[in-house]
């Protein structure tokens, strides 16, 4: 089964998607961070981050490898630099590259083969797991999703400065020619400003346990 769940920078998936995972006892995949590992692989192997070409050639030769939750690079755990200034002021410009969202799409399928997986992003519902079982799209303001990631303290930036970021990264996440941030109308829409953490994840187990007992309802009919 797969739960594919969507939303904007910062909204909190990959918290929900870690807690969702334990509490339905999937694996969690989180595709942002392949996205972010691709970009702190460029930015240290001086890639040109302007220049498609070299990004999509970078993507054909990166030794990238995915161990229990762990990305490495070159054989080095990158886990801690995914969320650093340089990474989130550039991850959005790669992820935009049609050849490096190929190859992190790969990526994902492969990983969720043969699994029971809550995997989040931009565009899973929409262009890699269409026909996701459970389709979530979280959602939130610019400046409570500033405000939240100002208090984990990974980022040297003001409130504003951060929330100034998140509108650009919306706008550009918006637009992409290839992967661009949507809602699909199938999608369980879920407003998370005034919801906690364990709130939320309540409201997507509701819907993953009607799904099963749907799915149980109309096996037994045809059986």
């Amino acid at each position: 089964m797969v739960i594919a769940l969507d939303g904007p920078a910062g909204v909190g998936k990959s918290t929900v998607s870690s807690r969702l995972a334990q509490m339905a006892g999937f694996h969690n995949l989180n595709s942002g961070n392949f996205y972010r590992a691709v970009t702190w692989g460029a930015i240290n192997s001086r890639i040109d981050l302007s220049n498609e070409s070299e990004l999509t050639e970078y993507c054909g030769n990166i030794p990238l490898e995915y161990h229990k939750g762990k990305l490495h690079i070159s054989g080095k755990d990158i886990t801690s630099e995914l969320h650093s200034d340089g990474v989130d002021n550039n991850v959005a410009q790669v992820s935009s590259v049609r050849g490096v969202r190929l190859f992190v799409n790969e990526w994902l399928r492969k990983v969720a083969l043969d699994t029971d997986i809550v995997v989040e992003g931009r565009d899973i519902s929409t262009v890699v797991f269409p026909d996701a079982e459970l389709k979530v799209f979280l959602d939130a303001s610019p400046e409570i999703r500033a405000r939240r990631r100002f208090n984990q303290g990974i980022s040297s930036l003001s409130v504003e400065e951060i929330a100034d970021s998140i509108r650009q990264r919306d706008e550009i996440d918006r637009n992409k020619t290839w992967g661009s941030l949507k809602c699909p109308d199938d999608a369980f829409y879920l407003d998370t400003s005034g919801l906690t953490i364990e709130e939320v994840c309540d409201k997507v187990l509701r819907k993953i346990r009607e799904i099963k007992q749907t799915t149980e309802e109309t096996k037994s009919d045809n059986e």
